[in-house]
């Protein structure tokens, strides 16, 4: 499942993991919830670094798309 992830997305994904099995090893009600929002923080950082690499790959092909155009017209 990790395959193919950068090492960023893949460390917070481990990290959610982990604190969903804190969170289901937990008897303490407030405890679970912290544990919980924690693994929605990691998740949602995880989320942040791929929207952050697809968006760097766009505009990068971009960048080699316009630079191929510019050069055919020179």
């Amino acid at each position: 499942m990790l395959n193919g992830l950068s090492e960023q997305v893949r460390e917070c994904l481990q990290h959610a993991e982990d604190c969903a099995r804190k969170a289901a090893a937990q008897t303490d009600g407030r405890m679970k919830e912290d544990f919980l929002d924690l693994e929605r923080r990691w998740l949602s950082l995880a989320h942040s670094y791929q929207f952050s690499e697809r968006l760097d790959d766009f505009c990068g092909d971009k960048k080699r798309k316009i630079g191929r155009f510019t050069k055919s017209r020179a």
